[in-house]
């Protein structure tokens, strides 16, 4: 068999990202957050970008090719390569930017001492002095220092504590033991069977660890170091000055009827504490004021800052939409490196300028695509929930990707990008860009209603709800459907759940 070589020639279609629209992708996508840290990596990267605090300055992305223009045709006319690269200097548009700062003098002496410092004729500018007021008394490290932990609490408590060696070894023994609700994960046996398998002589006693465990549920936050619940709340309880109204009655309660508490079953709570209802009452206003998760007092997470993209806000009775200015620093190509590139220069340094000219083009080019798409999408979810703005959630209309999408002539991917981790500042709060989407429901008239407004029925449904009678998921779909949206009894289940409100025999209440 022989084979011989061919050459055939077939036509076709593909599609090609290229780089720039790849960047611009990807700055579509990116969060807040991410876009400020990409600027920035820009901006350490590549010398033809600087920032830039004038707004006319930093919207015209033009201007730098303009100057490069100039020079280039500069350049083509003289007949040598000119020695002298600086741009010619426009005050109005291109002059420098002297800092308001430092003061330049208008006259220099003319018999300058030869050992006289610059500073011994002119004073420098002033650097900013510490204020002494107790507002700004805070400095850097103090505003920016971790969140104090659990544990961070309770040893600096136990090196306040006059314990012996053998005990400090015992509490740190059990501290190792609690978790970030305060309580004891393991039982003082298996605690005390640890330390005989670490002690060559004399080993501990489990009298011992419980003495410490007795002393460390002492500390504060009030309810560490217990085991389940019922300790927590007894420790809370016996803390409590002697003289507090209920106290008895609220240890009885706790030591004996905790579960009846749990399931809510109050009349068989009444009948067995032999307290009436008003007593009952009172009881339970004592123990609701305990925390059941101590641990939480002290550690918390760090908050988590929203910073919105768009801010809406209603001017001679429109909704109006813009970018939030703060979100990104404004930048633009630097005039001056610009300037030095020759058209007929092929050197590496001139080579390696005029690429990084090209990337800032480009890059600058996806910001400004960025926010015109971002804010072109905003605008359209306002102009279809103004309803939501002017009177709230039970006002939201149905709203899916596709309706955007041929509002605003893009593709539903694109809309999907830019309404992830994108946020709207509005008078009712921040709210995710997704947020203003939701599925809809057939109402008797023939119309749709939003998920998101039945949500807000049923929140609203359940907060009016008598709290010793609360209403049934089958109620409230009963309730909903007089109002002519016809909800299922698991729908309602499902958007009850998806609020975090527990069912009616958890929400029940003794009033």
């Amino acid at each position: 068999m022989v084979m011989k070589a061919s050459l055939q020639l077939k036509l076709g279609q593909s599609l090609t990202m290229t780089p720039q629209l790849q960047q611009a992708i990807r700055l579509l996508q990116l969060s807040t957050l991410d876009l400020q840290q990409e600027i920035q990596q820009a901006l350490e990267s590549n010398p033809m970008l600087e920032t830039s605090e004038d707004d006319d300055q930093a919207a015209d992305a033009t201007s730098a090719e303009d100057n490069s223009n100039q020079e280039e045709s500069a350049s083509e006319s003289a007949a040598e390569p000119a020695t002298d690269t600086s741009p010619d200097w426009d005050e109005s548009e291109n002059g420098p930017d002297w800092s308001s700062e430092t003061e330049i003098p208008d006259t220099i002496p003319d018999d300058l001492p030869v050992d006289t410092a610059w500073d011994d004729i002119y004073q420098s500018a002033p650097a900013t002095s510490a204020r002494n007021d107790d507002e700004n008394d805070h400095d850097f490290e103090t505003r920016n220092s971790p969140t104090e932990t659990l544990q961070d609490h309770l040893e600096w408590q136990l090196n306040l504590t006059p314990l012996s060696e053998r005990d400090q070894a015992i509490a740190h023994a059990l501290m190792d033991a609690v978790d970030e609700r305060g309580y004891l994960t393991s039982a003082p046996e298996d605690i005390h069977t640890g330390l005989q398998e670490d002690s060559d002589e004399d080993p501990v006693e489990l009298d011992e660890v419980e003495a410490v465990l007795h002393r460390l549920q002492h500390f504060d936050p009030p309810g560490v170091f217990a085991r389940d619940l019922q300790e927590c709340l007894l420790i809370q309880l016996n803390q409590l000055p002697p003289e507090t109204p209920w106290l008895s009655q609220a240890r009885l309660v706790i030591t004996h009827y905790i579960n009846l508490l749990g399931n809510r079953d109050y009349a068989q709570l009444l009948r067995r504490s032999r307290l009436k209802e008003d007593q009952l009452r009172e009881v339970l206003a004592l123990i609701t004021g305990l925390n059941p998760r101590p641990g939480d007092v002290i550690d918390r997470a760090e908050p988590d800052y929203v910073i919105p993209d768009v801010i809406v806000r209603k001017h001679n009775g429109r909704w109006r939409v813009e970018l939030n200015p703060e979100i990104a620093p404004r930048i633009r190509v630097n005039a001056g490196y610009a300037s030095l590139i020759r058209r007929a220069d092929s050197s590496a340094d001139n080579t390696y300028l005029r690429d990084q000219l090209q990337e800032a083009k480009w890059f600058i080019k996806s910001l400004q695509s960025r926010n015109e798409t971002l804010l072109k999408v905003a605008t359209r979810i306002v102009e279809h929930q103004q309803g939501f703005l002017d009177h709230g959630e039970e006002a939201m209309k149905p709203l899916i990707l596709s309706d955007i999408a041929q509002a605003v002539e893009m593709h539903e991917s694109t809309i999907s990008r830019v309404t992830t981790q994108k946020y709207m500042h509005t008078p009712r709060g921040i709210f995710e860009l997704k947020y203003f989407f939701s599925s809809h429901v057939s109402t008797d008239e023939g119309g749709e209603c939003s998920s998101t407004a039945i949500r807000a029925m049923i929140k609203k449904l359940i907060a009016a709800e008598t709290p010793k009678k609360p209403l049934s998921d089958s109620k409230i779909a009963a309730m909903l459907g007089d109002q002519g949206i016809k909800v299922a009894r698991r729908t309602v289940a499902k958007y009850r759940e998806a609020m975090h409100i527990p069912p009616s025999n958890e929400r029940k209440r003794l009033v």
